[in-house]
Parts: C-alpha cells; structure tokens; sequence
C-alpha cells in the first residue's frame, strides 16, 4: 500500500502550492507517518470512498479523511482563527439540533469541525452530518474534504444551481424530498445536521436570502436552531486560486433557540421563519459580512424582533 499512500499525499500537497520546499517536506513526512498509524484498511477503506463516490442519500464520515484534514490545518489555520460562543454549543450538546451558518466556502464545514474540537467541544463535532448540494461530488477533492464529518446529499435549488447541478424539477423534487427524511433520521440517531440555508455560497462575503424551504429540515418536535456566523473561511480555497492559503478563521455561535417556538412566533410563516434565522446569524457577524441581512434592511423589523426574542 506504499504507492496507494504515496499517491494520496501527492494529490494532497498539489492543494499546498503557496508553501515552500522544506515546509512542504516537513507536510509530506507527517502526512505519511498519519496513514501509517492508520493502517492499510483505513487506506483502502477511504481509496474505495473517493473511487466510488457518493451513490446514496447519506454518507457517514471517515476517520482517516479527518485526521488528514486536522493535519492540514495545523498548518493553514493562523494561530488567531477561533470559537466563541462556546457556552451556546455547550447548551446543544446532547440536543436534536439544525446548525444553521453563512456559507462562504466549501471548506465552511470542515473549519467549524476544526474549531469545535479546538475549543474542546469534541460532543458536538463528532456528531456534525452536512446537507451538501452535488457540486460536492463532483470532484474528489471535495468529497475528499466531506468525508470528514456525515454528509446528505441534497439537490440545489433551480435559482441558485450552476450547470455542474443541472437537474429537471421532478429530479431536485426527488432529491429534497429524500434529504429532507434522511436528515430527521439522523437528528433522532444523534446527528447534529448543518445546514447553509442560503442554497449556495456567497461570491461576495454577504449572506444571500435564506431559501424558505429549508424550514422543511425543522420538522421535528424536537429540534433546536443554533445560530452560527463564519468569517475568514472564504480566503482559503479563494474562488480562481490554484491552491490553499493560510487564514484566519472565526466562528461565533449564537444562542439556541427551539424550532417549535419559532415556528409558533411566526405563524409558521415560512419567509419569516427563515428571515428569523439570517437575522440571528447576521448578528454575529461584521457588517461586511451581513449582506441583504444587514442593519440597513428595512423589512426586517419582525424579523429582527422575533430573533432577539428567541
């Protein structure tokens, strides 16, 4: 399995073209010395998973493909990226709960896991399963990074699909639906399900409308929302960059609140359930970073109020 390891560090280090020689060197040796210590099944178990990619609805993480992406990111994350709002992650930890964050990079997930195990919140980071549109599975290099939690495989809605996710109506009908139930099993398995209710990831740092179907992942009775704002995650994988970059990360995780009760301040009115939610994500954010939720959107007063009444 020499050449099989050989071969994956290879691919993992094309990603670190801004490094220099010895840094990458130095990258290479503990990369190799990690897939040893994990063994020629864990090797093949992952090679299997990037070869065959993702044909069902739900695909559990992988150990391997975790420990390589913690690797990586003791050398890409700045010593200043972290959590706050650790007492709020606390509060959720042995919850039914939808995280629901801005969505700036395809790299969002992996940087959240990073700085919740970081900030000793191991509970809930092991528990994270991400609905993931299928751009993710369109290269192996990202399914490469969402073999690091559980991911759900979801259809993008026709607004904000490019043509890599081109899909008829019945077809992302089909796929929503299915992703819709593979979630609610998992929150009642002990997943906590992440969700960037935007669709699609931000080209400009702001957030963009939340899409009113996503109060669909909130049927359950026992579910908790847990606001989370993300800076920094966009200037990792830069759109147009050839390789990674070295950033500063942030992650400021709101006060929890009950679905049930949202949905019941709101009248189950879903545009208003979701503007809740860009509200109490958008507070946690720089302004820069707020988007059409920001301090000058004047038709988000009952939003505003519902989200610092919850």
């Amino acid at each position: 399995m020499i050449a099989a390891r050989d071969r994956l560090v290879s691919a993992i280090l094309e990603f670190l073209s801004t490094e220099d020689l010895l840094t990458l060197d130095d990258v290479r040796a503990a990369l190799e010395a990690e897939i040893d210590h994990a063994g020629d099944d864990a090797l093949a178990s992952l090679r299997t998973r990037l070869v065959a990619g993702n044909e069902g609805v739900y695909e559990p993480r992988d150990v391997l493909a975790q420990r390589i992406h913690h690797l990586l990111a003791d050398k890409l994350l700045l010593p200043e990226s972290s959590l706050t709002g650790l007492e709020h992650v606390r509060a959720v930890e042995g919850r039914r709960v939808v995280i629901f964050a801005n969505h700036l990079s395809y790299s969002d997930v992996n940087l959240f896991e990073i700085l919740l195990h970081r900030a000793g919140a191991d509970t809930l980071a092991d528990r994270l399963t991400a609905i993931a549109g299928p751009k993710v599975f369109t290269s192996r290099a990202r399914r490469f990074s969402s073999l690091c939690f559980g991911t759900i495989k979801t259809a993008q809605s026709a607004d904000v699909a490019s043509d890599e996710a081109v899909m008829s109506a019945r077809e992302i009908a089909r796929a929503s639906r299915l992703a819709i139930d593979t979630s609610l099993e998992r929150l009642r398995a002990g997943d906590a399900v992440v969700l960037f209710g935007e669709g699609s990831r931000s080209r400009t740092g702001g957030m963009q409308p939340l899409l009113p179907a996503v109060t669909r992942y909130l049927d359950d009775d026992e579910a908790w929302v847990l606001p989370v704002g993300l800076t920094g995650t966009e200037a990792l994988f830069p759109v147009g960059a050839t390789g990674l970059q070295r950033v500063r990360v942030t992650a400021h995780a709101g006060r929890p609140f009950r679905a049930r009760d949202l949905q019941e301040r709101s009248g189950n009115e879903r545009r208003l359930i979701v503007d809740t939610i860009g509200c109490a994500i958008a507070a946690h954010l720089p302004q820069a970073y707020r988007g059409v939720y920001g301090d000058a959107a004047a038709d988000l007063q009952e939003a505003r109020r519902l989200a610092g009444a919850l």
